[in-house]
């Protein structure tokens, strides 16, 4: 499993590379309008008739530091343009919203009694960008249950019916009963003894029967029998033993010799013991070659301790093993993994090979030397390894059932309509992955299968890609949907491809809608995540699975999601986001990953728009103030305006807002594809964005400026001075970039009312009036300019009209925005599919004519969910 590991990359979401890039957009406009406004200045103060004002003190000389001196005034003055605090906000919206993922109770697992779980909150809107989707089968779209159903020995094929072992007629078409096996004939104690030896199985057994072995509780993979004799065992059936295998096929196999009178007891005085038919046999394990995806199999050399006769027991995949025989029924036993591989199957071959003292020794002493050796260790042992796996007995096969999870194939149905495309990454046969495929509904029935597979060289691996991609052209000439051709590919073919024709292999597997590779090891995985990842059109990739062999895949996909299975919790450590059940992953994408991107999407252009339409405003007074680098703003509402005024409503949205109910987002998987391709974090909604808040700080500007320049308005005569327009301009911005946050909601909780009317608006008010209006001592400001400033204009009817004209006038293309998209979302829906085309195509970000937005904008109180309650976010 190391040789197939690699190392974890560090992963980052679409939208932070996005948060950087306008984040450095937004630096250039700042050094702009510094730069700007430093040259204007001096420009200005050029002028005649500013050097004869006399009021005005003599400008000193200029020099290159007054100059540099005067730059960084403006920076100061322009940086609030920079949201700093949209770091601080964006991750405790992650960190905190990842929790949900966890909470929902509909992604509970009753059968593990295991919630879902997010190891990371960086990649939460990741979920929503997904493009590839590359899942393991086993355990991961099945149960990962194996129940011995078939075997073939020495040409003869057995099934079990009701428990027993039963000879089954040669033709599946006859009428003819199977046939009860009531004694084990050579052939099949043989075929028996394989399966019963070669493993790693341990053997628990909790209670002591009567006149039987005692059991010590303190090793109880051993069984400790009363008396030294060997026949104790003879009172044990074997149906009080827990099996316990770190391979569910093991454990399948040795209870299945278990129902038919093969009994393993476990290991005693280092040996292994085993009945058959009640006859004892004991065998000494003298070496063990453990499985590895490079040789595909697995083999144990074994000692009878009564006969000394040595025996070499394998078994593993047919094209590891088969080409490795010199004797017994060969194209019989590739006949029958054939046939059982048809019936989704899943198959091993069972071979033997008697060894003599001779050989036994010259491979024990090779087999220490290899281990002992410092350099290319891992390539003597599999030289050791594979000259003593050959000349080999065939025995027989079996064929293992592993049924299908629960709602497969609505789930592979969703993601299909979601847009995602799914690729099988999986170690079987190729029969049984197709198989799997149908029944799974990864494959649609009249799909026409391209393959590549049993391809050894080069130039036969280019001309079948060149017919496949030939085929797939002609196909969509005559209107023939991609989605009607289905690439299959094992491993070694792969192999060849990739190493050759990456390109042209690349090319047809993008042209299909749905692509299987079998045969493949834990580290092609990983290769054929790593090529989809890096090619032009750097797609999101996901991948899922539920052991360790599907580490290196997760690792290496944008977004690894890991299966609490049967194989342990190595999948589901080295994931990003875990869950019990494969049909979670619809929720997982289609309902949290479409929040997750909402969210954080709005949050990041909210900031960039909430500082544009607040700091433009400084830019537009340095026009009026000779450039002096003079702050219309007080310094109070400069640090509050970020971290109080403006913080807490946008992070209560990005924790709760649900634009879309949960039921038509599972409803329609199609939806997902509007938010794809960072759709709402794209350059057209970034410009519309901050277009907006460019026309909010205009009209801020200029009615403040008007009714600030204009004596007659106030009832006193009296002009307002610069602290009074700087009042008015928070006042108006806080209201509206607020109002705004407003209109973009569409799941209205008492949390957000509470956030939005009392603890911001309400606080906002308490603050500037409290600030405003008493004299504060001079250790926390020294400075008294706000002093009675609300009081005074706040007390001018014409204020509050002004304010008001202003609010609804910087509203109207947000309430014109809003109107559309809540009229177009209302219209009757038609064809889905086509808007879906075209709105990809155009990758527009806003919302389609068929998006279902939640107008019903209930207002509930928010609560943590238990197992016993609905979800809710």
């Amino acid at each position: 499993m190391a040789l197939n590991s690699k190392f974890k990359a560090a992963k980052f979401s679409r939208v932070e590379r996005s948060m950087n890039i306008f984040l450095l957009i937004f630096l250039t406009v700042l050094l702009l309008e510094t730069t700007l406004c430093t040259i204007l200045r001096y420009v200005y103060m050029a002028k005649t008739s500013l050097t004869e004002a006399w009021y005005l003190p003599a400008e000193p000389e200029t020099t290159v530091k007054k100059a540099i001196e005067d730059f960084f005034a403006f920076v100061v003055l322009f940086n609030y343009i920079i949201p700093i605090s949209l770091y601080v906000t964006v991750e405790l919206q992650k960190f905190f919203g990842s929790m949900f993922f966890g909470w929902d109770v509909l992604m509970f697992d009753d059968g593990t009694n295991n919630r879902a779980m997010a190891n990371t909150s960086d990649l939460n809107e990741e979920l929503g960008q997904i493009q590839y989707l590359f899942t393991d089968k086993t355990g991961t779209l099945t149960e990962n249950d194996m129940q011995f159903r078939q075997c073939s020995v020495n040409g003869t094929k057995y099934g079990e019916t009701g428990g027993m072992l039963c000879k089954l007629p040669e033709s599946p078409d006859s009428d003819a009963q199977p046939e009860l096996i009531s004694a084990l004939t050579p052939e099949l104690e043989e075929f028996f003894r394989v399966l019963v030896l070669c493993h790693t199985v341990r053997v628990d057994r909790h209670e002591i029967a009567k006149n039987g072995p005692a059991i010590d509780l303190a090793r109880p993979m051993k069984v400790v029998p009363v008396e030294e004799d060997l026949d104790t065992v003879d009172a044990l059936s074997g149906f009080e033993y827990d099996y316990q295998a770190s391979s569910p096929d093991e454990k399948a196999f040795v209870e299945a010799c278990r129902r038919y009178g093969v009994v393993y007891h476990g290991v005693r005085d280092d040996l292994h013991e085993v009945t058959f038919k009640n006859r004892p046999e004991r065998y000494q394990q003298l070496q063990l070659l453990e499985f590895d995806a490079t040789r595909k199999c697995m083999s144990v050399i074994v000692k009878n301790v009564d006969t000394g006769e040595l025996y070499l027991l394998c078994k593993g995949a047919e094209m590891a093993v088969l080409k490795n025989t010199v004797s017994g029924p060969h194209d019989e036993t590739l006949q029958a993994v054939n046939d059982y591989a048809m019936l989704g199957l899943r198959t091993l071959v069972i071979a033997q090979r008697k060894l003599s003292v001779d050989e036994f020794e010259k491979f024990d002493a090779a087999l220490s030397e290899a281990r002992r050796a410092l350099d290319d260790r891992d390539g003597k042992l599999d030289a050791v390894f594979y000259s003593v796996e050959q000349n080999l007995q065939v025995l027989g096969a079996t064929a293992v059932e592993d049924r299908l999870q629960d709602r497969v194939p609505e789930t592979i149905e969703a993601l299909t309509e979601a847009g995602i495309k799914v690729w099988v990454l999986t170690g079987d046969k190729e029969e049984t992955a197709v198989n799997i495929s149908y029944s799974a509904g990864h494959f649609k029935p009249g799909v026409k299968e391209l393959r590549l597979t049993q391809v050894h060289n080069s130039v036969e691996a280019a001309e079948r890609l060149t017919r496949h991609r030939r085929t797939i052209q002609e196909g969509a000439s005559e209107g023939v949907d991609a989605a009607k051709f289905a690439f299959v590919v094992d491993g070694p073919s792969l192999a060849v491809a990739v190493t050759n024709h990456s390109d042209l292999f690349l090319s047809v597997c993008q042209m299909c809608q749905t692509v299987l590779c079998c045969r493949m090891s834990p580290l092609q995985k990983a290769q054929v995540v790593r090529l989809i990842k890096t090619s032009e059109e750097k797609p999101v990739t996901a991948a899922i699975g539920d052991g360790a062999n599907d580490c290196s895949m997760i690792q290496e996909a944008h977004v690894g999601l890991g299966i609490m299975g049967k194989e342990g919790r190595q999948a589901v450590r080295c994931s990003d986001y875990a869950f019990g059940k494969f049909h979670f992953l619809m929720r997982a994408l289609l309902v949290h990953g479409h929040y997750y991107y909402i969210r954080i999407a709005t949050l990041v252009q909210y900031f960039f728009y909430k500082n544009i339409a607040f700091i433009t405003a400084q830019v537009y007074f340095a026009f009026f103030s000779a450039f002096s680098a003079q702050t219309v703003f007080d310094s109070f509402y400069l640090l509050c305006y970020n971290i109080t005024f403006t913080s807490l409503p946008i992070l209560i949205y990005g924790w709760f807002e649900q634009h879309i109910p949960q039921e038509k987002l599972i409803e329609k998987p199609e939806l997902y594809k509007q938010i794809r391709k960072n759709a709402y974090l794209s350059p057209r909604e970034f410009i519309k964005w901050n277009l907006l808040g460019l026309w909010h700080s205009i009209v801020f500007f200029v009615g403040v400026y008007l009714i600030s320049s204009d004596a007659s308005i106030s009832e006193s005569g009296q002009m307002f001075g610069t602290w009074s327009l700087g009042a008015m301009l928070i006042t108006a911005c806080v209201i509206t970039v607020n109002l705004k946050l407003a209109l973009e909601t569409y799941y209205w909780t008492a949390v957000t009312h509470f956030s939005m009317w009392f603890i911001t608006f309400g606080g906002f008010f308490l603050f500037v009036l409290l600030y405003a209006g008493v004299v504060w001592p001079s250790f926390i400001t020294a400075v008294l300019d706000a002093y009675w400033v609300y009081f005074r204009f706040f007390g001018e009817l014409s204020t509050w009209l002004t304010l008001i004209l202003m609010i609804v006038t910087a509203l109207i293309p947000d309430f014109i925005i809003r109107a559309r998209r809540d009229t177009l979302s209302m219209l009757p829906q038609t064809d889905n599919r086509v808007h879906s085309k075209s709105h990809e195509s155009s990758n527009n970000a806003s919302f389609s004519e068929h998006t279902p937005l939640n107008h019903a904008n209930p207002v509930v109180p928010i609560k943590f969910s238990t197992l016993n309650e609905t979800s809710e976010f």
